[in-house]
């Protein structure tokens, strides 16, 4: 049905940037909200950004608030995550997510879509 994937990730120094691209196939976005979530090694996986459908509203963990951006492009069937001033503890794998829903989701189980993440990984 819907295909999600990832690209971007990547090893960069402490205090670099990414950009990290979620694609989808099949289905289209229409009125999906999408959402980043993240997962360290032997961590439970969190909660990162969201966006709605129309990229009017967007929501942030407080640990990203001011370093990265959600954003999307419904023409392309795409969303962003621009990663700046990264951390070492930003390191994780990062899975984008679709939701049937239009507006921001926050919560986890109202994802319906997940892609299979991408790496990336902060050096210190």
């Amino acid at each position: 049905q819907v295909q999600l994937v990832e690209s971007g990730g990547g090893l960069v120094q402490a205090g670099g940037s990414l950009r990290l691209s979620c694609a989808a196939s099949g289905r289209t976005f229409s009125r999906f909200g999408m959402g980043w979530f993240r997962q360290a090694p032997g961590k439970e996986r969190t909660f990162v950004a969201a966006i709605s459908w129309s990229g009017g509203s967007t929501y942030y963990a407080d640990s990203v608030k001011d370093r990265f951006t959600i954003s999307r492009d419904n023409a392309k069937n795409t969303v962003y995550l621009q990663m700046n001033s990264l951390k070492p503890e930003d390191t994780a794998v990062y899975y984008c997510a679709g939701a049937r829903l239009a507006r921001v989701v926050v919560a986890e189980y109202e994802y319906a879509y997940w892609g299979q993440g991408t790496q990336v990984t902060v050096s210190s």
